[in-house]
């Protein structure tokens, strides 16, 4: 694999749609929520675990941009997103959030599905740095899987994914390896635990603004 996330770059944009139910609205919500508090002014925008660079695409022709970073520890994700965005003025890292080092840096942070491929330790690692990344009254938004509150819930929220993937036309075999990594190769918290990280890490206020069947959308003020 050259991430760690399920797919290889090149199978990516293609199957993600197949196991994550709504992920074009997660981008929705999440470029809602910035014009919503930033309106039209000018904005710096970090993007750590960029993928693709679906966020950064859209950044690009949506915002007021003034200086835009993304940061993927696989450099061939980083290739990838440097071909969607041409010409357009962007520095790269190849890096995690887990490893980058900006201080009051950044109007906004920005980390989708990422950090629920950490550990504990490692995690609280990668929100502190996104902390520090930030302006004072900077926004962090990050989505990740996360984990129900009681084994009965974990159990029927796997069953409705698996039920979408299913449907969106995978096959029995492809849905039960992507079950089975489950706190295997990515380890949802709950959402309490997110609050109490969020706290802890120094963020003045913080709250979730999007969730279905796995994912969970959150946004902190610093």
């Amino acid at each position: 694999m050259d991430n760690k996330s399920a797919f290889n770059v090149n199978q990516y944009d293609e199957n993600v749609r197949k196991v994550i139910p709504f992920y074009d609205d997660i981008y929705e919500q999440i470029f809602s929520l910035l014009r919503t508090y930033f309106g039209d002014r000018e904005i710096s925008l970090l993007d750590t675990g960029c993928g693709t660079g679906t966020l950064g695409l859209t950044a690009k022709t949506t915002l007021n941009i003034s200086d835009m970073v993304l940061c993927d520890p696989s450099e061939k994700m980083l290739a990838d997103v440097k071909k969607k965005l041409g010409d357009y003025p962007c520095d790269y890292i190849c890096e995690g959030s887990e490893n980058l080092s900006f201080e009051n840096k950044f109007d906004v942070v920005t980390a989708i599905q990422s950090h629920h491929y950490f550990d504990k330790a490692t995690r609280e690692i990668a929100v502190k740095n996104c902390y520090e990344a930030l302006k004072p009254c900077g926004l962090l938004i990050y989505f990740e899987n996360t984990a129900p509150n009681s084994k009965t819930g974990k159990e029927i929220m796997l069953e409705r994914l698996e039920s979408f993937e299913l449907n969106a036309g995978r096959t029995p075999e492809q849905v039960k390896n992507h079950s089975a990594r489950y706190n295997k190769e990515f380890f949802p918290i709950t959402i309490k635990e997110h609050f109490e990280l969020l706290k802890k890490t120094g963020f003045k206020s913080y709250e979730l603004f999007w969730h279905s069947y796995m994912q969970s959308g959150f946004y902190a003020i610093k």
